[in-house]
């Protein structure tokens, strides 16, 4: 923003340029759209932003975000807790749950492989998945990873893991555009691609 504004707007705009998809000049305006604010609106704004850093962590059983120790989806008895879909991060459940079709539950992996980006196995939420079908009994792992590069070998990696433990592992099928990102895909497609998932070997190359 240009020197002659006040430096609490500069500071924000700032702020929200570190947003994703933010821009500065988007940034500026939405600065300027929280000084229109009144001050109960700018409160509940600021309100809103300290409850989701205090508030919200990650369910013990599918890692996805939530204000309690287990998600209403793990808890939620209506679900088949035998079929698991592995996905990358929270808002691909928000897309499979648009399709008000699949009933199994989730676990987020919060990242993919990607050696050259120095992430591992350790870094995302491998562990907590061997562990968790460790103890529960699961007949399927639905492997959701976008089709990417990094997305289809971290489904192979986890297929290879899952072998040993005679789970049937599938793969959505593709529909879904090389490179797509699930949150942006349709829930017809999404729908389609879950109906035609295709078993994964977890075979060594």
């Amino acid at each position: 923003m240009a020197d002659n504004n006040a430096l609490p707007l500069v500071i924000l705009a700032e702020q929200f340029a570190k947003l994703p998809g933010i821009g500065m000049k988007t940034a500026q305006r939405l600065a300027y759209a929280v000084m229109s604010m009144s001050d109960e609106d700018a409160r509940q704004f600021s309100d809103a932003i300290m409850s989701v850093k205090n508030d919200v962590g990650y369910c013990k059983v599918c890692q996805n975000l939530t204000e309690y120790e287990v998600c209403p989806i793990c808890s939620d008895p209506d679900r088949d807790q035998t079929v698991i879909c592995v996905v990358e991060t929270p808002k691909d459940v928000s897309a499979f749950e648009r399709t008000n079709e699949y009933v199994g539950t989730y676990h987020v992996l919060h990242g993919l492989l990607s050696p050259i980006n120095g992430v591992g196995p350790d870094n995302i939420r491998i562990k907590e998945l061997l562990d968790r079908v460790k103890n529960v009994d699961v007949r399927e792992i639905i492997m959701a990873t976008n089709p990417t590069v990094e997305g289809e070998a971290t489904a192979m990696y986890i297929a290879r893991l899952l072998k040993p433990m005679g789970i049937k592992v599938t793969r959505l099928a593709y529909g879904l555009p090389l490179g797509a990102d699930l949150e942006y895909v349709d829930e017809i497609t999404i729908s389609r691609s879950l109906e035609g998932r295709t078993t994964l070997k977890g075979e060594e190359k």
